[in-house]
């Protein structure tokens, strides 16, 4: 029996890369999560950035969020992937809780509309409480 379940997966790529083949690689993991049964919730390319310790001898990388809905049994052939893609320097799948995902929902709002009180706070010169 097949169990649907919301998963997060967060994985870090060569930074040397060009952005056409890290853009690539990123299509080839969505393409590969459709193919075994996913549906994609959310990819968020979070760009390059300074790793906290070198990995495989690399001091940058280039971090790719994705949430999916998937069957249990496309998390074993995920990994598999992410460890043969020779791009791919570290990658950490987890299942997603909805109530997680519910509650950043919320304070992503929350922080937008904090966000423009401050931009309208600026603009008229009032002070922020």
């Amino acid at each position: 029996m097949s169990v649907r379940r919301l998963y997060e997966t967060t994985y870090i790529l060569n930074a040397a890369l060009e952005d056409a083949d890290i853009d690539a690689i990123v299509k080839r993991v969505n393409d590969f999560l459709e193919e075994n049964g996913a549906q994609m919730v959310e990819l968020n390319k979070m760009g390059r950035r300074r790793l906290a310790y070198p990995i495989k001898k690399k001091y940058n990388g280039f971090y790719v969020y994705t949430a999916f809905d998937a069957p249990s049994e496309a998390l074993p052939l995920l990994e598999k992937f992410f460890f043969l893609e020779e791009g791919v320097m570290r990658h950490l799948i987890l299942q997603l809780d909805p109530k997680l995902r519910e509650f950043r929902k919320v304070r992503a709002e929350a922080q937008a509309i904090r966000a423009a009180a401050m931009a309208e706070a600026a603009k008229t010169g009032m002070p922020i409480l």
